[in-house]
């Protein structure tokens, strides 16, 4: 194996979960090394947050982070941006002007066009574009991307899924909850742009395809909420497919339900995030099938394991980050690692839902 590539780190300081997340995903597979971080902007936040994260060189402004590095001989290759998303446009074209590779947290920018200028700036950069959206990195998700390619399913006809939550059912004032239910940190979208997003991307990603229509009923149940915490949204494909999706984080007792389902005209497929080693599939006319990460019939991509020792969230993160890793040193993106147009589908999905709510649900083209 070749040398860990030299990581950096912004944002994901003390009390930021995600960047915990990401910290522990590149090291899993010793592809990372984790020597830079802008932790905060606050500088002796910065320098204790390093410290207790173990990195060497800390910073308390990413645009200045992003020009030494560039000029050190040891510097970064690569960066982790797990910032609130307001910051995720700036701070992105910061290192791709430098060739520093960029991995994103989701959604890749705060709004649409911000997300046009990235998409241009990577265009036009030699550093590689990666968007965090791990659940597409579970293997028994490729399995099911995988089948539907071969046709297991037949012409597709139904795409159904969800992402439920409860942690927002009440008006809170945790670090967390105050800057993904304000319009100037985390965008236009609330629930939609912080969850919605992973939803319509794991749909598109095992299906391959992209609806062309949506239709989107979005609401903020807590009084005085900025941004919405509930979103029903119809939607229809080229194809002829039709589906449904439900974004929530004001569903008690739903810790984090996401779910898929995907039924063509020969068989079904679901799979749910809470038990995520187990694919059904249902063969019309025939008995299910339970499809066991490693276990007989499975194609075990990205498993790690042997069959009954769980694996989930952290080793799903850590298939994306090696993904990664690949990528950055081949200079090739795989199809199945998110990047820059997967960010910006997302964007104008999040745009697309705010038009069609605004216009009582009505009918909405998703991209131009």
């Amino acid at each position: 194996m070749s040398r860990p590539i030299r990581l950096g780190m912004v944002g994901g300081g003390a009390g930021a979960m995600i960047g915990n997340v990401h910290r522990i995903a590149a090291r899993l597979d010793g592809r990372f090394d984790l020597v830079a971080g802008a932790l905060s902007s606050d500088p002796e936040r910065a320098a204790a947050s390093a410290r207790d994260a173990g990195i060497a060189r800390s910073y308390a402004d990413y645009a200045q982070m992003a020009r030494d590095e560039a000029a050190r001989p040891d510097g970064i290759e690569a960066v982790s941006v797990c910032t609130p998303n307001h910051l995720h446009f700036p701070v992105a074209q910061a290192f791709l002007a430098q060739g520093t590779h960029v991995i994103c947290d989701k959604p890749m920018t705060a709004t649409l066009d911000q997300a046009r200028q990235l998409a241009d700036a990577a265009r036009a950069s030699d550093a590689l574009f990666i968007l965090t959206h791990n659940y597409s990195a579970y293997p028994q998700i490729r399995q099911a991307r995988a089948m539907i390619a071969r046709g297991d399913l037949g012409r597709l006809r139904l795409v159904q899924v969800e992402y439920a939550q409860d942690w927002l059912t009440e008006d809170s004032d945790s670090k967390q909850a105050a800057w993904r239910t304000d319009p100037a940190r985390a965008g236009a979208g609330g629930a939609i742009g912080d969850i919605g997003t992973h939803a319509f991307q794991l749909a598109r990603f095992v299906t391959g395809q992209r609806p062309e229509m949506l239709a989107a009923d979005l609401t903020s149940f807590v009084p005085g909420r900025a941004l919405d915490d509930n979103a029903h949204i119809l939607l229809r494909y080229a194809s002829g497919a039709r589906g449904m999706m439900w974004a929530s984080q004001v569903a008690p007792g739903r810790e984090n339900g996401l779910r898929l389902r995907v039924y063509g005209d020969k068989g079904g497929l679901e799979w749910q995030h809470d038990t995520p080693e187990t694919l059904q599939y249902t063969p019309f006319g025939q008995p299910a099938q339970i499809l066991r990460r490693a276990g007989p019939g499975s194609l075990s991509e990205g498993s790690r394991v042997p069959s009954g020792h769980p694996e989930g969230y952290l080793e799903g993160f850590a298939n994306l980050y090696s993904e990664a890793a690949d990528a950055i040193r081949s200079g090739t993106m795989p199809d199945t690692l998110p990047g820059i147009e997967d960010g910006l589908e997302g964007l104008h999905f999040i745009d697309a839902c705010i038009r069609s709510s605004k216009a009582d649900a009505g009918w909405v083209r998703v991209m131009p």
